[in-house]
């Protein structure tokens, strides 16, 4: 069959699809997960502009963009056809009709992220945005002048246009503007994508000067296209080149690697982008290799000059440099920014008109604001340049020799010394490749444990992709990430006698760094999906309609009176800033700044605003159980060993001198010492400072032995010990001699010499825990042993795959079920001798080879005590009818035991997954039994209990209540069948009952977010280590349990090391999203009221005085709204949930119906007050408005109340704030204004009257204003508790008619499993 073609002509081979496989998000990555921080853009700090951003090694798979239906501006595809191909040597970039061997790109990828469509891209030759071809200049495919771009680690779609300017266009541009006096300019600063058609001429990528960058969100950029002098090939830009293209049918081939005389690139968002002349567009490089990096002893030479000058060219230095703006800069982007602009065009306005008092009032207070707003914005790019610029002294090895050099002069392939003292923090992202490190990477996982680092071996280093979305766990051993902190850096030991230093190797600078990708995060975060903040743009939409709508009837109406037109036309604009007030966005930000105020004095600190509001909208909340719902440190219960004879677990033992006693302490193979040597010494810790750090378990488990560990060196020996006959004498004596120190440990009450103790043991070599693998092991050596032992320990599940079947007892099982379904936690050991094994031998064997043909040993059984406030938070939750899902890596009875101790499950059936079948094949049956082993089964296909194996009685255990409320139990191979091979609807039931899942990688942790979310669930995650890092993110709030102030690791850190936390994120979060409604509506009835008033006071030719606006303004409404944030959350959860939509019947319906009822009152009372007797009518003018009127002052007056009770009413209080009475500064102010108002209505003072321009009314008068203003209070609120929200329902069923309701995708699969 031939192969497609490319649009060149060039032969593209294709990968074919599997047959049975679904696409699934399944990887290989480590723990590590993305960091970028997400923040809405209302609260984007320095910068407004908002795209999503992340670590590449560092990477969650979050549901992807790719095939987003954005239509670009610019980017004009030709026809449906096109090939989406990873990009070689771009960082997962995957653009439009590339032209690379496929079948290489998903061997890079191990095919892993093409399996899921919803967490990862799938590629589809439909796509709309990267699957055509893109748009060319002329007939020769050289000559395309746009093209698009998916990056998935960035999770970024864009489109790149190619521009040179046009002389005319540019010509009639600047005439425009000068002519306009700027109102040009300022409208093509506001519609960019006008300035671009006016000025740019389109242009092929390789001969353009500029070029305009579009993402999915439709934000612009203009980028100028930088051009130096270079002169060296392809690859010393991209990488090797890893094959050839055919130009032709005639077989020729063309060079692959041509010089490039000039490099164009263009940097955005701190992203820089090559033109790669053989592809015709522009590519990243951020997954670069060296040609030259073959193995890892290579990599040891370091650069000469020259080499470090070219990549220097290309990389740039090595150096997170923001771009911080002036302060003229940041006022002109203020001034310039249209809600501002209109507010200086309000303010010039009131004051054409006379009203100067208002105008100077609101110019201060917006000078103020803007002070205060530049002084914030200048603090914040301040300190954020702070966290991301550092700059050491390293010492670099180049062209041979050892220099001082500033670490901002470091490029990939730079080999630098970790071991230096002077070195805290680690420069830029690196390998290590001789010695060892302790480093905390608690910045970027939030995981307070110190990470061990390790020299790179060969095996890691063929596994190393730079251009994978995330590092493998093999890889990541030996990776130093930048901004960690070096903890402790040890040299190698060489018994040479020459210098032996750590030495690490430059691989990532700047921001291609895991440190640059968080600094660009931060300031690019994702733009927020939140309806609430889309929804608040189109009411103020519709209230600029409304606006339009009035200036049209007031200038008609003007023009019947007779006024001069200058009048005229300032009153109908007046109307505008009347109807649209330029504060009514900043409302939004109220009740989110509020709680993060209140959520800092609980020790709750929050890096991304918009996700408290989201956290009051949460539907699930699942936690991590390990350090999170149980204590972190879990105390050893006992030991279980296997006796020979009989072939039996033996009784518990409680303690390590029992343990000893009972067995043999120079015989290794007895179990009794082989399961407390496996205590002693398979763990991963550290001796730091005279303190042990490392895993809690692994401490709690060392310290029930009560033995010493002393660090030793655990380098590899050097090619002259591995020839040397006396050194490998030595070795098979013990390896003292050697020159090499293996950690070793002892009894207590022995001392570290010389002297030779029987006792010791030195760990030759460890293999560390894998998450994949769920055990790790060591290579141990009795002192004067010319064998070794190794000692294996992890999930009891694990151990029947390297263990020998003979050596488990009988009721291995049964011992196993009985601790786990009491919840505690079990590691099973074994051993095996290896006789005879050098230090050598022992660094060369594989993990495989150590892990296999063992013997069973026994069961470590660790107690997992729940915390305390673990229990009483679920409970609260639930009552809240907030789903509770654990999700935790221990096994699967232990999970259900816990779940059901903190009442996360209550007592009803839970059911336990069995495949039958391969665990890899589709044609596998999985089978749901209860765990209590009662006979009711549930139908294989529904997941709904089979009447047959409860024979249909509903009584006693098998109750309605008990089936209806069953729960499903998950195991992490389960999940991943199901994810990988089941029917859509299956995974989804799935979801819907599965109450727990155990033994849960991390990446299956962050997928099952992921699929949650699919069923639009809104989800939120609570955990504690590293481990979760990728769930914290990919949830929709994620909590982490941190000392760090601010962890990047989650959007919310909690100091408090329990899940309280949860619940108080989710009340503030509904105080906030309550709050920012009600501000809203606020600011919306200020401006409808004040319509009202104005509109009919123009019917006259008249309008509120100057001090009447300011008194409103000022010392109601300002005061009013911002205390109106003050009210602190409601202490109980309930179960009803606030809307977040504006744009609803529940919202609109009773807004409208206010705003008609103030409207009916004042159009009453100046029906009424038009026909009495005392009247005083407005003196009419045709150049001026005559403010005192007595219909002036009744509506000012009636007014004043109505601002007053529409803040009464939408402070409310349960069932998610508390009452208003204990908002004492609201309660203060609220009554302020009503006597304040009151003693104008009645008994003004003559000064009073004279600023405020009232004029005189009878008692008779005054009686019916106060009337009024209690009656409109009375039916405000009786409409607004009652009469309206009826309406409202009333309404929704009307525009609704016979159609179906819209519902969530996991109510309609909850509907579907009930019976």
């Amino acid at each position: 069959m031939a192969q497609p073609q490319s649009d060149t002509g060039i032969a593209v081979p294709v990968r074919r699809p599997h047959h049975h496989r679904r696409d699934s998000a399944a990887s290989n990555s480590s723990f590590y997960s993305d960091v970028g921080m997400a923040q809405d853009e209302i609260f984007a700090g320095p910068t407004s502009e908002s795209i999503p951003s992340s670590s590449a090694s560092f990477m969650h798979r979050r549901r992807s963009r790719s095939n987003s239906n954005a239509s670009w501006t610019f980017y004009r595809p030709e026809d449906e056809e096109g090939r989406p191909i990873l990009a070689a040597g771009s960082d997962n970039a995957i653009e439009d009709d590339e032209e690379i061997d496929i079948e290489a790109a998903y061997d890079r990828r191990d095919s892993v992220s093409m399996r899921r469509q919803s967490s990862v891209y799938n590629f589809r030759a439909s796509d709309p945005l990267i699957g055509q071809k893109p748009q060319y200049h002329g007939a020769l495919e050289a000559h395309r002048t746009s093209q698009t771009i998916y990056i998935e680690s960035e999770d970024l779609n864009i489109a790149v246009s190619g521009f040179n300017t046009s002389r005319i266009g540019y010509a009639i541009y600047i005439t425009l503007s000068v002519l306009t006096l700027g109102l040009a300019w300022l409208l093509f600063h506001w519609m960019p994508m006008a300035r671009v058609k006016l000025v740019g001429a389109a242009t092929p990528l390789g001969d353009c000067d500029w070029v305009v960058v579009e993402n999915q969100w439709k934000e612009i950029n203009i980028l100028q296209v930088k051009k130096r002098e270079f002169g060296e090939t392809l690859a010393m830009i991209f990488g090797p080149t890893q094959f050839k293209n055919k130009l032709n049918s005639a077989d020729e081939y063309y060079d692959t690697d041509p010089l490039v005389p000039t490099l164009h690139y263009i940097d955005y968002r701190y992203i820089r982008f090559f033109y790669h002349t053989l592809h015709d567009k522009f590519m990243i490089n951020n997954g670069w290799k060296d040609p030259h990096w073959e193995s890892v002893s290579k990599l040891r030479k370091g650069l000469e000059s020259e080499e470090k000058i070219l990549r220097q060219i290309v990389f740039g230095d090595n150096a997170i440099e923001i771009e911080e703006k002036t302060s003229v800069q940041l006022l002109v982007d203020e001034i310039i920014n249209p809600l501002f602009t209109f507010q200086i065009a309000s303010i010039i306005l009131w004051s054409v008109d006379e009203y100067f008092y208002y105008a100077v009032c609101i110019f201060l207070i917006s000078a103020i604001s803007i002070g205060f707003a530049l002084k914030e914005t200048t603090e914040n790019m301040k300190r954020l340049a702070e966290v991301a610029h550092f700059e050491c002294g390293v010492r670099i090895l180049r062209s041979g020799f050892w220099a001082e050099a500033d670490s901002s002069d470091l490029v990939p392939g730079d080999v630098y010394e970790v071991s230096d003292h002077n070195l805290t923090i680690l420069p830029c992202d690196s390998l290590l490749l001789t010695g060892e490190c302790i480093v905390n990477e608690s910045m970027l996982t939030g995981e307070s444990v110190p990470v061990s680092k390790y020299a790179c071996t060969e095996e890691s280093f063929a596994q190393m992709d730079l251009a994978a979305k995330s590092l493998s766990s093999q890889v990541t051993r030996n990776f130093l990430y930048a901004g960690t902190k070096i903890i402790r850096a040890r040299k190698p030991v060489d018994d040479a006698g020459d210098e032996a230093i750590a030495l690490a190797m430059v691989v990532r600078t700047g921001f291609n760094t895991s440190k640059g990708s968080l600094v660009r995060s931060m300031l690019f975060p994702k733009p927020s999906g939140f309806k609430f903040y889309k929804d608040s743009f189109k009411f103020l939409g519709v209230m600029g309609i409304i606006a339009a709508i009035g200036f049209c009837a007031s200038l008609i109406n003007f023009i019947r009176l007779g006024l001069e037109p200058k009048l005229v036309v300032i009153r109908a604009l007046d109307l505008i800033t009347i109807v649209v007030p330029p504060a009514l966005p900043a409302t939004l930000t109220i009740g989110v700044s509020s709680a993060m105020a209140r959520l800092k004095q609980l020790s709750i600190f929050c890096i991304s605003p918009q996700r408290i509001n989201v956290a009051g909208k949460l539907d699930v909340m699942c936690f991590d159980k390990t350090g999170t719902l149980t204590e972190d440190g879990l105390d050893v219960l006992g030991v279980h060993c296997v006796t020979s004879f009989p072939h039996k677990f033996t009784d518990l033992y409680d303690s390590a001198q029992g343990l000893l006693k009972a067995g043999n302490k120079r015989d290794p193979r007895c179990p009794f010492t082989a399961v407390h040597n496996t205590m002693t010494t398979c763990h991963s810790l550290r001796n730091v400072d005279d303190e042990m750090i490392g895993d809690p378990l692994d401490l709690k488990m060392f310290d029930f032995t009560g033995w010493i560990f002393k660090e030793g060196m655990s380098a590899a020996p050097s090619a002259k010990d591995k020839k040397d006959k006396k050194a490998g004498a030595n070795e098979q004596a013990g390896g003292r001699n050697t020159g090499l120190s293996p950690s070793t440990v002892r009894p207590p009450g022995t001392e570290a010499s010389s002297t030779p103790n029987p006792e010791e043991l030195g760990i030759l070599k460890t293999f560390e825990f894998v998450s994949e693998l769920r055990r790790s092991s060591v290579i141990v050596r009795h002192f004067g042993d010319t064998g070794a032992d190794i000692y294996v320990k992890g999930a009891p599940e694990c151990m029947r795959q390297i263990c020998n079947s003979m050596s488990f007892p009988v009721n291995y099982d049964e011992m196993l079920e009985h601790y786990t379904k009491s919840g505690y936690r079990v590691i099973a050991c074994a051993t095996k001798h290896v006789e005879p094994l050098s230090w050598i031998k022992a660094q060369k064997m594989s993990r495989g080879d150590a892990e296999s043909g063992l013997t069973f040993s026994g069961f470590i059984v660790f107690e997992n005590k729940l915390k305390e406030t673990t229990t009483p938070v679920i409970e609260e939750l639930r009552k809240a009818h907030i789903r509770t899902v654990m999700c935790t890596g221990d096994n699967i009875l232990t999970a259900i035991s816990v779940a059901r101790q903190c009442k996360l499950i209550d007592d009803s059936f839970v059911f336990v997954p069995h495949i039958n079948g391969p665990h890899d094949s589709p044609d596998a049956i999985i089978e749901w039994k209860t765990v209590d082993e009662t006979p009711l089964e549930l139908d294989e296909h529904s997941l709904i209990p089979k009447p047959t194996s409860y024979g249909g009685d509903v009584s006693g255990p098998y109750s309605r209540n008990n089936l209806q409320n069953y729960s499903l139990a998950v195991s992490g191979e389960v999940f991943r069948w199901v994810v990988d091979y089941a029917p859509e609807k299956y995974l989804n039931k799935v979801l819907q009952r599965g109450q727990v899942y155990a033994r849960m990688s991390p990446d299956e942790k962050q997928e099952l977010m992921e699929k949650l979310q699919k069923m639009d669930y809104t989800v939120g995650f609570c955990g504690d280590g590293a481990n979760d890092c990728g769930a914290l993110k990919a949830a929709d709030v994620g909590i982490s349990l941190s000392d760090a102030e601010a962890s990047v690791a989650a959007p919310f850190t909690s100091r408090i090391f329990d899940i309280t936390c949860v619940p108080k994120v989710i009340k503030e979060g509904r105080a906030a999203l309550v709050t920012s409604f009600a501000c809203f509506k606020f600011m919306a009835l200020y401006s409808a009221i004040q319509f009202i008033s104005v509109s009919i006071l123009y019917k006259s030719g008249s309008n509120l005085g100057d001090l009447q606006f300011l008194f409103i303004d000022l010392l109601l409404i300002l005061p009013i709204a911002v205390l109106m944030s003050w009210s602190g959350p409601y202490p109980v959860l309930s179960i009803k949930r606030p809307t977040a939509s504006l744009v609803s019947a529940k919202v609109l319906v009773p807004l409208i119906s206010q705003i008609f009822l103030f409207a009916l009152i004042q159009l009453s009372l100046y029906w009424i007050a038009e026909r009495q007797p005392w009247y005083i009518p407005p003196q009419l003018t045709h150049n001026k408005s005559n403010i005192p009127s007595s219909a002036n002052s009744t509506l000012f007056l009636i007014s004043d109340f109505q601002y007053i009770y529409a803040a009464l009413f939408l402070s409310v209080g349960k069932p998610f704030r508390m009452p208003m009475r204990y908002n004492y500064a609201l309660c203060a102010t609220v009554a302020a204004a009503v006597m304040v108002t009151i003693y104008m209505v009645v008994i003004p003072a003559d000064w009073v009257v004279d600023w405020m321009q009232l004029t005189p009314m009878p008692a008779s008068w005054k009686a019916v204003l106060l009337l009024a203003a209690a009656g409109g209070y009375a039916a405000a609120m009786a409409g607004e508790e009652w009469a309206f929200p009826r309406m409202a329902r009333g309404v929704k069923r009307l525009i609704r008619g016979g159609a179906e309701k819209s519902r969530k995708g996991w109510k309609v699969t909850e509907e579907g499993m009930r019976f």
